[in-house]
């Protein structure tokens, strides 16, 4: 018995508590990231900033009116988060909300080798593509100035949105698990010094939207046929189908048992 009248039990009950509730919101947080629940989170917040604004300097009729706010918000939130919810509901009835399932891992197979193959096929033919991969970063702002597409990720839809002359082969694909979610999507430039002059604004894209997220960004060149892939603000040149693979199963197949690719050029384990 320790001071206070608690043991040590007491205090590792209360330490696994906090840390399942964490472990819930940080699962929370990543099922809404990249959507539009979270500007919405934003507005929450506000209206909680504003009302403890009011109590602090006697704002009666304010704090009245975030007071209403707050009290009908529940409500409001079930229903403006109402596909999030969903989704969670789904997720946790599929005991996916906690665990990472063999679904999911054949999807991400699937996915790895749809990218392969179409980044060989353009390659081959030297067609220009810029395909970004969403990871934990939200990139709902760059989505909107695309053109939504909602579309599976297969080879040959990857491959066809960047045949030259087409709707939508001009700009970034954006990808998402096993979704292709936009096309023809706008990515800032970056404005390194340090990036070769002989690399053109595929390449800029790529590493400005690596300096800004933590997206992984494929690029094919149309002068070369050279593939290259960025990622925190690191740019890799002249990969071959073995060295895309190892790179897009580090990356994103976290089950997999494979070396880890060390983005300043080297492999290790």
């Amino acid at each position: 018995m320790l001071d206070g009248g608690f043991d040590v039990l007491d205090y590792f009950l209360i330490t696994v508590d906090i840390a399942l509730v964490w472990f819930v919101v940080y699962k929370l947080i990543m099922l809404i990231q990249g959507t539009k629940a979270v500007q919405l989170l934003k507005g929450i917040f506000v209206i909680l900033g504003i009302w403890l604004l009011s109590n602090l300097f006697g704002l009666t009729t304010l704090r009245w009116l975030m007071s209403q706010a707050i009290t009908w918000g529940f409500l409001a939130i079930i229903i403006l988060f109402q596909p999030e919810l969903r989704r969670a509901l789904e997720q946790l009835g599929r005991g996916s909300f906690f665990s990472r399932n063999t679904s999911e891992e054949d999807t991400t197979e699937k996915s790895i080798q749809a990218i392969i193959k179409s980044c060989n096929y353009m390659a081959k033919r030297r067609i220009g593509a810029l395909i970004t991969i969403e990871r934990d970063t939200g990139m709902g702002d760059y989505v909107e100035t695309g053109i939504r597409v909602g579309g599976h990720l297969s080879n040959e839809l990857l491959t066809n949105i960047f045949i030259p002359n087409t709707p939508l082969h001009d700009g970034a694909v954006i990808l998402k698990n096993d979704e292709i979610v936009a096309a023809a999507c706008y990515l800032p430039l970056s404005e390194s010094p340090f990036i070769s002059k002989e690399l053109g604004t595929r390449h800029r894209a790529a590493m400005g939207i690596s300096e800004v997220t933590d997206a992984l960004t494929i690029v094919v060149s149309e002068e070369t046929g050279a593939i290259s892939c960025t990622k925190n603000g690191e740019l890799h040149r002249n990969l071959d189908q073995e060295k895309l693979e190892e790179i897009l199963r580090t990356e994103l197949d976290y089950s997999a048992a494979v070396k880890t690719w060390n983005w300043r050029g080297k492999k290790n384990g």
